[in-house]
């Protein structure tokens, strides 16, 4: 790729992704074509040998320079970058838009990067300065927001069946966008254009708790009709009270057989934690690590790749039918599921919520109700 051609430039196509110019070893010049033909975005990157890993910094459009003349200072910033790099200096990213925002709050937070990717920088918002948010650009993303169908399954032949989305959806998707926005944004003055706040605000009595439940025979039953290549992730699944993208990241290194512990270290918190298994878990897990690197998938799917929300919902979704269990039920469903059971065990919710990944007020607000009959039931055999 050679950049410093102004022909040239003008002829690549819009993308998130630059083009690149090796200047020379771990410098390298990028540039993003504009999609409103605007004059495009500048990128330096450099390598930095002590963290092991590129330093990339945007460094502008030079919109005050000729075309012939943005190359040679675009070139210059670039390698006074990767010398400052290598020099052992700290590049600090600038937060000055929407995504800039959301990507410094998504480093420590998968859940979120997720989240940002299909909703936030794609969409217009994320190019909006952080001191020109206004309450009508966040309204107008979430118009855009709720209005998105929400991906049912999709069959063999690759349609999709789609729904509208729920607003409790909607709600989880605002929430880490409010976060993100409020650990850079002061709120606005109430009803006012700078509240950007009062547009993200979530939806009432829209976090319904899940409730479909399915027993333990209902549960084998599932497990009995989905296809070999499924069957070992359905029934960690039904095993384990683990998120189904938690289970599906799992490496064959996050286990140890020896000592039967699992580390579960991609997961909607982004906090690595460590369980120890019970035998019949501990067993199919040792089964599943068989032959395999430690940086292989734990449940493989049969083209070598690991099992994603794509990939599962078809599977699960013609074992129910096939079982003749509830239309709904899915991958959560069996979370749930054995979250209830362990709830209606009496295991105390904050050991449920530490071995689920999730907060002890969630168990408490979803399955209290199931912990105080089972407390109801103890106290009725204190009767004389």
């Amino acid at each position: 790729m050679d950049l410093s051609k102004v022909g040239e430039r003008e002829k690549l196509k819009a993308k998130q992704e630059p083009y690149w110019q090796r200047l020379r070893t771990g410098c390298y010049l990028g540039f993003r074509p504009s999609k409103r033909g605007g004059k495009g975005t500048w990128i330096a990157r450099a390598y930095d040998e002590d963290a092991g890993k590129y330093r990339v910094k945007s460094i502008g459009d030079y919109g005050t320079l000729a075309g012939n003349e943005m190359f040679a200072a675009a070139k210059r910033d670039a390698e006074a970058l990767a010398v400052l790099v290598e020099a052992g200096g700290e590049v600090r990213t600038k937060i000055e838009t929407v995504a800039d925002a959301c990507r410094e709050y998504a480093k420590t937070r998968p859940e979120a990067e997720k989240r940002f990717r299909r909703y936030v920088y794609s969409d217009p918002v994320a190019k909006v300065k952080l001191a020109k948010v206004r309450r009508r650009h966040l309204k107008e993303w979430r118009d855009r927001l709720e209005a998105q169908p929400a991906l049912v399954t999709r069959n063999k032949a690759g349609d999709k069946r789609t729904r509208q989305r729920a607003l409790s959806t909607v709600n989880r998707d605002m929430a880490v966008f409010r976060a993100a926005l409020g650990k850079v944004l002061s709120p606005g003055a109430p009803n006012s254009e700078a509240a950007w706040q009062e547009a993200l605000q979530a939806h009432r009595n829209a976090d319904g708790r899940r409730t479909l439940y399915l027993d333990r025979e209902q549960r084998r039953a599932l497990v009995g009709a989905i296809v070999d290549e499924a069957a070992p992730f359905a029934r960690a699944m039904c095993l384990l009270p683990l998120r189904p993208g938690a289970l599906a990241a799992l490496l064959a290194g996050d286990f140890d057989k020896r000592t039967a512990e699992l580390t579960i270290g991609k997961d909607k918190t982004g906090k690595p934690r460590r369980i120890q298994l019970p035998g019949e878990a501990a067993k199919l897990f040792t089964m599943q690590i068989a032959n395999k690197l430690p940086t292989a998938p734990l449940f493989m799917r049969n083209n070598g790749k690991a099992w994603d929300k794509s990939s599962w919902k078809l599977p699960i979704g013609a074992a129910v039918i096939s079982a003749g269990l509830p239309s709904g039920a899915s991958a959560y469903t069996l979370r749930h599921s054995t979250i209830t059971d362990l709830v209606s065990a009496g295991l105390p919710l904050l050991t449920i919520a530490q071995i689920s990944g999730t907060s002890a007020e969630m168990i408490e607000r979803h399955y209290g109700h199931l912990a105080s009959s089972a407390a109801t039931e103890a106290l009725g055999t204190l009767a004389l």
